[in-house]
């Protein structure tokens, strides 16, 4: 048995979501969005990130963690924002002992829906279509649950080199 930690970096918003893995099967146990504040300094949002991942870390008792990378956005300001919002993802699940896989934005879409160019809705209804019953409430928690989805199918070619 796996327990994932899916994470979506985002200094606004970073999405989290969580499941167990066993074999093909799996299943939701929880998901959310860690949101920091526009008006704060950097540096305090930071931290608030922070906290609130060591949080849901501490709550949710993940054996492994699976992070988006970073796309470079048109706006250089806005790359480096995320950029060190993803660094304090990465310390997070690494100051926690969790191991850390990092997928591409396109790895995940072809992942969950065939295709690496698949829309935002179309990835949102994968995750609700692969783990019944449940309903995800935001775009980043959804991404993040599909990070965690794509690490369940394909942290194994990862972990053997084929990726």
């Amino acid at each position: 048995m796996r327990l994932i930690l899916g994470l979506d970096p985002g200094l606004a918003a970073t999405g989290w979501g969580v499941i167990v893995a066993e074999g093909n099967r799996l299943r939701h146990i929880a998901h959310g969005t860690v949101k920091t504040s526009a008006t704060a300094p950097l540096a305090e949002r930071l931290v608030a990130l922070h906290d609130g991942l060591m949080t849901v870390i501490g709550d949710h008792g993940a054996t492994e963690a699976a992070v988006e990378e970073v796309f470079v956005n048109a706006n250089p300001q806005s790359t480096l924002k995320l950029g060190q919002a993803r660094g304090v993802v990465l310390l997070c699940s690494a100051r926690a002992g969790l191991p850390v896989a990092e997928y591409a934005t396109r790895l995940v879409k072809k992942a969950l829906t065939g295709v690496g160019s698949g829309s935002k809705d179309q990835v949102q209804a994968m995750v609700e279509r692969l783990l019944p019953g449940v309903k995800v409430v935001g775009a980043d928690a959804a991404d993040a649950l599909a990070v965690a989805i794509a690490h369940a199918h394909l942290g194994a070619s990862l972990r053997k080199g084929l990726l």
